[in-house]
């Protein structure tokens, strides 16, 4: 145990020298690390920098400032959704030979009702409208008792039925909007490039963002919050709009206006989607001969590019619209049959609105609209105050370890001051290299690790002058003390690594900070203080081979 072989020191110099690698980037201004283009923001390393790590540990919110915004999702818009799907579904189902007729299938309150033109055809719509009903099945595939929707015949009235949403169905209906609405705030957020944001659920209808470093809370919320719900449609140049899109148009037209004119043009369309964005394989921001700056380049899935085929190809001359938000964006003319599947938009965007556009469509539409009530600007000067105390509270436990290990232990309080110095820069250019955030509870995990690296050279120490006093000789003693407290300190770092990953699966936000910094601190601290301290006490012990161990 005392051999060190030549692949082993060359692995420890390769671990301890990456380490100094990733945590020399965090000392250096960013201004010597990166040439930053003013026009778009991207960062191109610079000198040195191209060639070995230049990345930082990214600060998180409590530390650096940054934008806190509280969403409320629009259950009630959800429930209505719902609510005409179903009612589209049993006029669908109504119409099926043979047919039953109804005076009227609409959307009352919280519920569908059916008014059968005939009262004796009750009994055959009411089986068709259990027919689309179905038993709730819960997350792991069990099925319920309960069903999607309650049915009932309006005892008052012999031709009315009356279908609303049962409660276990609006739970799963507001579980899974929830879900999907963080799905696709975290995608438009990662697209933007932003460090870590933190996006969990608050409440029952509420979405908690945070994002670290950003200081305008509005720039987030036009991103969030746009619907991004993209449709094509057919232009219909037989009708007339008229001057504020207020004119009366024929069923199955719909206008919508013109983006970027203030409402000023509008412009007649088919009311039937023939695309929609779920057939969007793929956006990206490119040039287009066309096109005087950047335009926003589309790519179908197979579907949609034969869909956008066939409609090219059966509508030469004709104009289609891009829909996105209830605004057309563009309208282009079909000059030739577009097969490719791909596309251009342009509309005069600058660099950013253009990767604003990609961001959204590439993450998708929300499943309900979003709307901000709460949100404020976490300064950054709390966040320094915050990172200077916790430096100070580093440093001064980081001295007071070192007074007490020396006076403890002598030369082998050395040792483990230098295996501690080289677990800090271990942890922080773990941290670096990972891309992980450091929090407030982030710097205690550090902290709280110092003092765990400390435990195990502790337990070695002990067991060593036990060896002593056994009469071992050094060589004899140290190796003894060394193979002994092995199993002791994993036992310790196991269990509480174990710990710190429950914290970081289920935990959340400051949670997580302190289980990632514990987690990557449990594992340098185990390296340094089983192999770095071990490492030079057969150094000196091979240099000046004491008779006996000075502890």
């Amino acid at each position: 145990m005392l051999h060190f072989g030549r692949w082993k020191l060359l692995s420890i110099f390769l671990i301890t020298l990456l380490g100094v690698m990733y945590t020399i980037p965090n000392f250096v201004p960013e201004t010597d690390r990166y040439t930053i283009n003013e026009a778009d923001g991207t960062r191109t390393p610079k000198g040195i920098w191209r060639f070995i790590p230049a990345g930082t540990i990214n600060l998180g919110l409590d530390l650096q400032g940054g934008s806190h915004i509280v969403f409320e999702v629009d259950m009630d818009e959800v429930r209505d959704a719902q609510l005409e799907a179903l009612a589209s579904d049993i006029r669908t189902s109504l119409r099926e030979a043979p047919p039953v007729l109804a005076r009227s299938v609409s959307v009352i309150g919280d519920e569908v009702v059916v008014l059968m033109v005939r009262p004796e055809d009750r009994e055959t719509a009411l089986e068709r409208v259990r027919d689309l009903n179905a038993p709730v099945t819960t997350g792991v595939g069990q099925v319920g008792l309960a069903n999607m929707y309650d049915i009932a015949a309006d005892a008052s009235d012999l031709s009315a039925i009356r279908i609303s949403v049962t409660p276990q169905q609006y739970e799963m209906i507001r579980t899974r909007t929830l879900e999907q609405s963080i799905t696709v705030i975290r995608r438009r957020l990662d697209g933007l490039g932003t460090t870590d944001p933190t996006i969990a659920r608050s409440g029952d209808r509420r979405v908690l963002v945070q994002v670290p470093g950003a200081d305008d809370p509005q720039a987030i919320i036009d991103l969030v919050g746009t619907q991004a719900a993209m449709s094509f449609h057919l232009v219909d140049d037989s009708v007339d709009p008229g001057p504020n899109g207020q004119a009366r148009t024929p069923p199955g037209v719909t206008v919508f206006p013109m983006a970027d004119t203030g409402g000023t043009a509008w412009l007649a369309v088919e009311t039937r989607q023939r695309l929609t964005g779920e057939n969007l394989n793929s956006a990206y921001v490119t040039n287009h001969p066309n096109y005087v700056g950047p335009v926003v380049g589309f790519r179908l899935d197979t579907q949609g590019a034969i869909i956008f085929g066939e409609l090219t190809r059966a509508n030469r001359g004709r104009s289609f619209a891009i829909v996105l938000d209830d605004e057309i964006i563009t309208a282009p003319r079909i000059n030739e049959p577009i097969l490719s599947g791909s596309g251009v938009i342009g509309g005069g965007y600058t660099y950013e609105s253009a990767n604003q556009l990609v961001i959204l469509l590439n993450a998708g539409a929300l499943p309900a609209t979003l709307t901000p009530v709460e949100q404020r600007v976490v300064t950054a000067s709390l966040g320094r105050d915050q990172i200077e105390s916790g430096q100070l509270a580093v440093m001064i436990g980081f001295g007071l370890v070192i007074i007490f290990m020396v006076a403890m232990y002598g030369v082998f309080g050395v040792f483990s001051t230098a295996a501690l110095l080289i677990n800090v820069f271990l942890i922080l250019g773990g941290l670096s290299g990972l891309g992980m955030t450091l929090t407030l509870p982030g710097i205690a995990g550090i902290i709280l690790t110092i003092g765990m690296a400390v435990d195990a050279n502790v337990l070695i120490y002990e067991r060593i002058r036990e060896e002593v006093k056994n009469n071992r000789t050094p060589v004899q003693a140290l190796q003894a003390g060394y193979e002994r407290a092995l199993a002791a300190i994993l036992d310790a770092n196991i269990t509480t690594f174990i710990a710190a990953a429950v914290l970081y699966m289920l935990g959340a936000g400051p949670v997580r900070g302190f289980a990632v910094t514990l987690g990557v601190g449990i594992i340098t601290s185990v390296f340094t203080a089983f192999v770095i301290s071990r490492l030079l006490a057969v150094v000196w012990l091979r240099a000046f081979k004491p008779k006996t161990l000075p502890l």
